[in-house]
């Protein structure tokens, strides 16, 4: 499927550049503006980031490769959106999140225009419709909104510097720092903060939604369908959850292979918002300063899936298995099959 090999070959070692904050501005910046051109030159690597990641930048040659055995229309459209990316990326190295329409703006340029590519790509391949630019900028913002609430320890800690993305219009109103969230003595305001920033996600859900149900190609859906599932599912898990402050905060594995497993469609895609959307409503706390618009806009989501008619009955559970239960009454079970053995003997 062209989607998934196209992308790799070009957006995802953008942000590796980006994020690397042992790299100095001066050298930085030059690169990601740049960018667009290192793609067709199979020689160029820059040694940067860590683990697995400094591997695929070490080894950017077959990247290249790769994106050079493209035909000449996939080539084009990931170029374009890379130079764009790049350039964006490259802005916001110089220039802080400072306000909503900033923290849009940051978003747009490292997730929304992924999407922007991948509508194109999609589009070119012959196997969907072109996508408005407002929705594929919406799949982006989804998903990179709330990579950067879960992840506020993880770069608010980073090294040698932190890296971070909530904006200041934002997270000001509730502490005069954005490290004094890390500390147990700011846990309300900084769950308040935190429940701010999910609410602003929300907003993107119902775009979300129409795009996903205009595709046709069923490998596309599920491509695109289990990343925002999984994203409504952590921004529920996220909501209200002090721990995204002291640690990592995320799915349970069982339910994350549930998601993988049962996204086969709509109907997969409309329960599983209304599921996520039910429970984030349940952790709503009416004293909290955004409750309001908050059950506003879960509100919406809720009625969206309900008026498409395709619900099911799944029962997702954020915080424990519905099969241990089970699993214990099996248990005692044959317990006491194996004793009524033992005994009779």
């Amino acid at each position: 499927m062209p989607c998934a090999s196209s992308t790799s070959c070009s957006a995802p070692s953008t942000p590796l550049v980006k994020d690397d904050t042992s790299i100095p501005t001066e050298v930085k910046v030059p690169i990601l503006q740049e960018f667009y051109r290192h793609i067709y030159n199979r020689d160029w690597h820059y040694s940067c980031g860590t683990n697995n990641y400094k591997v695929l930048m070490d080894k950017f040659h077959l990247v290249s490769t790769a994106f050079l055995e493209l035909g000449e229309g996939y080539q084009k459209a990931i170029e374009e959106i890379t130079r764009r990316m790049g350039a964006g990326m490259a802005k916001f190295i110089c220039k802080e999140v400072e306000t909503v329409d900033d923290y849009d703006e940051y978003c747009h340029y490292v997730a929304g225009l992924v999407g922007y590519g991948l509508s194109r790509l999609f589009y070119a391949a012959g196997t969907e419709d072109l996508a408005p630019d407002s929705l594929s900028n919406s799949m982006g913002l989804f998903l990179q909104k709330t990579n950067i609430i879960r992840d506020y320890l993880e770069d608010i800690n980073e090294i040698p510097k932190s890296r971070m993305f909530w904006p200041r219009e934002i997270w000001s109103k509730y502490a005069d720092k954005l490290e004094d969230f890390k500390y147990e003595q700011n846990s309300e305001k900084a769950v308040q903060c935190l429940n701010d920033l999910v609410t602003n996600a929300l907003i993107h859900a119902e775009d979300c939604l129409q795009y996903m149900a205009a595709l046709k190609d069923n490998a596309i859906f599920r491509f695109c369908a289990i990343p925002q599932i999984m994203a409504i599912g952590t921004c529920a898990l996220c909501y209200n959850n002090v721990n995204v402050f002291r640690g990592v905060v995320k799915m349970r594995r069982g339910l994350t292979a549930r998601v993988i497993d049962e996204t086969s469609s709509m109907s997969d895609v409309y329960t599983a918002f209304y599921e996520f959307s039910l429970l984030l409503e349940s952790k709503i706390d009416d004293n909290d300063p955004n409750a309001a618009l908050t059950r506003k806009r879960v509100d919406s989501i809720k009625h969206t899936c309900k008026l498409s008619g395709l619900l099911k009955r799944r029962g997702y559970h954020l915080d424990k298995s519905p099969y241990k239960p089970m699993l214990i009454m099996i248990v005692l079970l044959l317990l006491a099959v194996i004793f009524g053995a033992l005994y009779t003997k």
